[in-house]
């Protein structure tokens, strides 16, 4: 029997120590969408600017199934998508379309996540898109924009009208294709994609049932500030450490 064990060489020492710790936070964020059934096979992306002043990105080998990456098999990769350290590993171009335009046109954003979930789609198929029925919804509502389908992103022209529609926005819906968060840290575009993506959810299944219920738009308003009162205005680190506990349980293959 042939094996197909993977093997990859340990990068650690080649990088530095703060690149090493943002490969080892990606490689977490791939192994939790995995973990929580919102990977697409190999097929979406979550990206990383590498800390430091060249434009330099990590993002996932093209072939690995998201609980395979680990913080060694990332790929770096310069804003143009070509590789600017030595890899065995390809990257998707059309996922990196998406990711190159937004990371180029925000310096805050230093994580942007991609995904193609059951229910995300099914809500950006949705001509009125994301309702304000749940509590999860009204978080992205405070900051969410839409993008219209324009096919698979193969096409350079996409990027202006993909970065005009997002603004300084943290949450998209990209019609008939799925959702997106980006961040300036791996931690909080996790919590906002947990969150939108939680939204979706709540909406397809209440609209199996009896008519919805809208939340009331003055209770919109006062949202944000709210949510940094419930989170210690830390956002997403204050559950990052716990879910990396739980990732150290159940594989902590992924911070190799």
């Amino acid at each position: 029997m042939t094996s197909r064990q993977l093997f990859i060489e340990s990068v650690q020492h080649q990088v530095s120590p703060e690149e090493w710790q943002t490969r080892q936070d990606l490689a977490a964020c791939y192994r939790l969408v995995a973990h929580f059934g919102w990977d697409d096979l190999v097929f979406t992306h979550i990206s990383a600017r590498v800390p430091g002043s060249e434009k330099h990105f990590l993002i996932n080998p093209y072939g690995l199934l998201f609980e395979e990456v680990t913080a060694s098999s990332l790929v770096k990769v310069d804003i143009d998508g070509k590789h600017v350290m030595p890899s065995a590993f390809d990257i998707n171009p059309a996922g990196f379309t998406i990711h190159s335009a937004i990371h180029d046109a925000r310096d805050d954003a230093h994580c942007v996540i991609h995904l193609h979930t059951v229910d995300g789609v099914a809500v950006a198929s949705q001509k009125e898109g994301l309702l304000p029925i749940s509590q999860q919804s009204l978080f992205p509502l405070t900051n969410l924009t839409y993008h219209g389908y324009e096919g698979l992103a193969l096409n350079p022209d996409e990027k202006a009208r993909l970065v005009a529609d997002l603004g300084k926005s943290s949450f998209m819906i990209l019609r008939n294709h799925g959702l997106l968060t980006c961040a300036g840290n791996i931690a909080d575009a996790f919590l906002y994609m947990y969150v939108l993506q939680r939204a979706c959810e709540i909406q397809v299944r209440a609209q199996g049932g009896s008519a919805l219920i809208p939340i009331a738009p003055a209770l919109l308003a006062g949202i944000q500030a709210a949510a940094a009162v419930v989170t210690r205005e830390a956002n997403g680190a204050l559950a990052w450490p716990a879910l990396l506990r739980k990732l150290d349980r159940m594989d902590p293959s992924y911070a190799l």
